[in-house]
């Protein structure tokens, strides 16, 4: 049984936290984030500490979930969060150009991606993205976002993938050619 709502967050210093009738505003170094809360839910804070409280056991889930939500905003308001993507194959490619990044993966034309507000993008390399935001969230959504653009191809290991994955390789149709003479 989880009792991840009952963890009080810190609140590091440099950090404020403003309960506000049904959302608690996250503001921090990083920037500024917002979080709903759920009905039956509330959030006070003592000292430098947050705390999730429920009325009722119909909301443990919501519980855990509010209190998880609010410490993402705390750390991604003081560290943020970061994802890595590797692209692999011959010619493949992204580059910044502005608020875009042009990715050169094998179709006919360039596919232009433009940057989210709240998310920055740097290219090291050409073939190594480093997606980074205060939003956990979104940093996810984007970095999906990037990944479907040419997901990896489990016969010839090319696309965008997230560094560190590992792709189980297929052998393709091995069969084909023996029955074929």
């Amino acid at each position: 049984m989880s009792r991840i709502g009952r963890k009080p967050i810190s609140i590091p210093s440099g950090v404020k936290v403003h309960v506000a009738g049904e959302r608690v505003d996250v503001q921090g170094p990083k920037g500024k984030l917002s979080v709903p809360l759920p009905a039956g839910i509330r959030v006070e804070q003592k000292d430098k500490e947050v705390l999730a409280s429920r009325e009722s056991e119909d909301q443990r889930a919501l519980h855990g979930l509010t209190r998880a939500l609010l410490a993402n905003a705390v750390h991604g308001v003081t560290e943020g969060f970061k994802r890595e993507l590797d692209i692999v194959g011959v010619g493949y490619r992204a580059e910044l150009k502005g608020k875009n990044v042009v990715f050169s993966l094998g179709y006919s034309h360039p596919i232009e991606f433009p940057v989210p507000e709240g998310i920055q993008i740097s290219v090291a390399q050409q073939t190594h993205l480093v997606v980074t935001g205060a939003d956990k969230a979104q940093v996810g959504q984007v970095t999906a976002n990037i990944r479907a653009l040419r997901p990896p191809d489990p016969y010839k290991q090319k696309g965008v993938r997230r560094t560190g994955e590992h792709l189980k390789k297929k052998a393709g149709k091995a069969g084909a050619k023996a029955g074929a003479a």
